[in-house]
């Protein structure tokens, strides 16, 4: 089935000219033309474009996230930006902090508002999508999941959890922690998950003792740190659930005279801000800004009559090694 995309690829015009010329607005005629010639050829079919378009009361879309001060949805921020100015929309930004009630605020103010749809990067597991998704307004969510039946943008969380621990067994350590975010979020789960087969699947053994679950934020990962270090039988390694929390273990590291690489660490996403070289520390780099992007063309191929099943889209990771782990 053709999209939008390729609607404006086949009239050699933006996204968002196709979408000025679906919405009556001033565009050339040769561009006008070169567009519905376009939609005649890919039998994009117009009337169900038009019912989908009177509907839409608004070019704006909705990203509602849980901490805009994180660096990760910073990134992801971006790339739904950029691909909704693009494609002639506005982007809203709603920090909901994490908490459901002000997420449900954010969902019911899209509704009154007829935004053109929302894309969600849900506080938890316990989010309600339902009265949102009942008025067939379109919603992408990202990053986490949840039990409602929507398209889906995320990172294999699994697999970069086990990634960062194999970079870790690999560089010689034999205490190998985990500090994950809170235990009711799906993407803390699953790089936990990651961790243990990673390490089970070594000659070291799976210690539950160096699991533990925080907040996905420094000082979560500060306390964290400081509790593991305090056991009889402290880590060697620790493996940062997401970039905040790995700042927060390296600050509480520094403190008590423990430095990476003598002290290895992986980090899954960035490291936005650190006192050490990012080359002392593994990061298993998650493809923030490609989400984003990803995540908003979705939602616009939706906005503009998409009727495909609903999709999963699961992006890979990368990984940049300690220099101390290197060839």
């Amino acid at each position: 089935m053709s999209t939008i995309y390729d609607v404006a690829k086949l009239a050699g015009v933006s996204t968002a000219t196709v979408s000025r010329v679906f919405n009556g607005a001033s565009v050339s005629a040769p561009k006008a033309e070169a567009v519905r010639s376009a939609v005649k050829e890919l039998n994009f079919t117009p009337n169900r474009v038009a019912r989908n378009l009177r509907r839409r009361e608004s070019e704006t879309i909705a990203l509602i996230i849980p901490d805009v001060q994180n660096p990760y949805f910073t990134e992801m921020v971006r790339g739904v930006e950029d691909v909704a100015s693009e494609a002639g929309y506005s982007v809203v930004l709603c920090n909901s902090d994490g908490r459901l009630d002000k997420e449900a605020r954010y969902l019911q103010v899209s509704g009154w508002e007829s935004m053109a749809g929302v894309i969600i990067a849900p506080a938890s597991a316990s989010t309600r999508l339902d009265e949102m998704l009942a008025t067939n307004r379109p919603v992408v969510i990202v990053d986490r999941r949840t039990a409602h039946d929507a398209d889906l943008v995320v990172m294999d969380n699994r697999a970069a959890g086990a990634a960062a621990t194999e970079e870790l067994v690999a560089a010689g350590f034999t205490r190998i922690a985990h500090i994950a975010g809170p235990a009711d979020i799906d993407t803390a789960l699953e790089r936990a998950e990651g961790w243990r087969a990673a390490l089970g699947a070594s000659p070291l053994d799976v210690d539950e003792n160096l699991l533990r679950f925080s907040t996905f934020h420094v000082d979560g990962g500060r306390a964290a740190m400081s509790e593991l270090l305090d056991l009889p039988e402290p880590p060697d390694a620790v493996v940062a659930g997401n970039n905040l929390i790995g700042v927060g273990a390296i600050q509480l590291l520094g403190e008590r005279g423990l430095t990476p690489p003598t002290f290895g660490v992986a980090v899954i996403g960035s490291l936005p801000f650190s006192t050490i070289s990012p080359s002392a520390v593994t990061i298993v780099r998650l493809a923030a800004q490609e989400m984003g992007s990803v995540a908003a063309r979705v939602l616009i191929e939706r906005i503009a009559g998409d009727e495909r099943p609903i999709q999963t889209v699961v992006l890979p990771h990368t990984v940049q090694r300690a220099a101390a782990a290197r060839d």
